[in-house]
């Protein structure tokens, strides 16, 4: 994916390097004017200084020397459990590391808009980290300059990713699939899923999990509604539900979504966990002190944001190579939310 359109950044180190056909390094070394790099290849390098209209920085400098202590992370947002922990985790690793971290918020998913928040964030120096949870964080991974060491925090992948992607994420198919065959384990004939959108595809990973253990004990498959991120959707989804009463079982996407559903269903005389069992996803700090308390499972995001700051660290100090992979195994945490559908308690 490429950024079109009216606006045009300014040329980089990488661009100069690229046109030139050498590396940002050879570039350091002709604009500093050390004296090892050959003839021709200091006019090559010159020449598309000139072309490009490139003009040197220190935010060039910095690139070109790899000595920039600092990474930069875009996101979406900034507020939701699972994004805050992210950032959280890459803090606390870059800290460790004495390493500076910056955040760029990608207020839209338009492509003019990513485009130059991204080059605002390269032109800081050091690497990226992108949250890529919904569209905007998407696009953002796909427009990173070449050659930028940046590491991308994904949805979990439909099929194994190639070995040279630098992506790491939770197993949230096989989050999904336990929380709900804990809940057809209780007795539920079905259970009716409120989903959280996917950044990458139609069907999220939680949702093909949520699926597939229905298909694997031959329940039926009710149609997921969608319920978006926070407590509105899933209030709006919990009214939509509770008009069927052969609803007895429901995951949500996310705690949020789990947050509404219960209120819905309390506004509507229907008992938790007596009438209908509530499970959410994340196990976010209030869901253990809801009322009743919420079944949920458990991801590890700040390890995860641990783990994205070490891959991008090994890259930047040339320690490690790039290798995608899945971060901490999803715990289910069972709570007073769930329980055996009303005909067997």
């Amino acid at each position: 994916m490429h950024v079109t359109g009216h606006t045009r950044r300014p040329a980089s180190i990488r661009d100069v390097a690229t046109a030139a056909g050498v590396s940002y390094q050879t570039v350091s070394r002709v604009i500093n004017g050390h004296p090892s790099v050959k003839p021709d290849t200091r006019d090559r390098v010159l020449a598309a200084i000139d072309e490009l209209g490139f003009r040197r920085n220190a935010t060039a400098l910095a690139l070109a020397s790899g000595r920039s202590r600092a990474v930069t992370v875009l996101t979406a947002n900034t507020t939701h459990y699972g994004y805050a922990s992210i950032l959280r985790g890459v803090e606390e690793a870059a800290r460790a590391a004495s390493y500076a971290v910056g955040i760029g918020v990608l207020e839209s998913a338009d492509e003019a808009a990513v485009g130059a928040q991204v080059q605002r964030a390269a032109d800081t120096g050091g690497g990226l980290i992108v949250i890529a949870y919904d569209p905007a964080g998407v696009r953002a991974l796909g427009v990173v300059p070449a050659g930028l060491p940046v590491v991308g925090v994904v949805e979990t992948p439909a099929s194994p990713p190639g070995g040279d992607l630098p992506w790491v994420w939770t197993d949230d198919r096989e989050a999904a699939y336990e929380a709900t065959r804990h809940l057809l384990s209780l007795g539920h004939e079905t259970v009716h899923y409120v989903a959280i959108p996917s950044s990458t595809r139609r069907t999220s990973a939680r949702t093909a999990g949520w699926r597939q253990a229905l298909r694997d004990a031959g329940a039926s498959e009710p149609r997921p509604v969608q319920g978006g991120w926070g407590p509105e959707g899933g209030h709006a989804a919990g009214l939509e539900l509770v008009r069927d009463p052969a609803v007895t079982a429901i995951l949500c996407g996310n705690d949020d979504l789990a947050l509404g559903v219960l209120r819905a269903l309390h506004e509507c005389g229907r008992a938790v966990p007596g009438e209908v069992s509530v499970a959410g996803f994340d196990d976010a700090p209030h869901s253990a002190y809801l009322n009743p308390s919420l079944t949920t499972v458990r991801l590890d995001f700040t390890g995860l944001g641990r783990a994205a700051f070490a891959l991008l660290h090994g890259v930047l100090e040339e320690a490690a190579q790039i290798a995608p992979r899945p971060v901490s195994a999803p715990e289910l945490v069972v709570r007073e939310s769930s329980g055996p559908p009303p005909a067997t308690v």
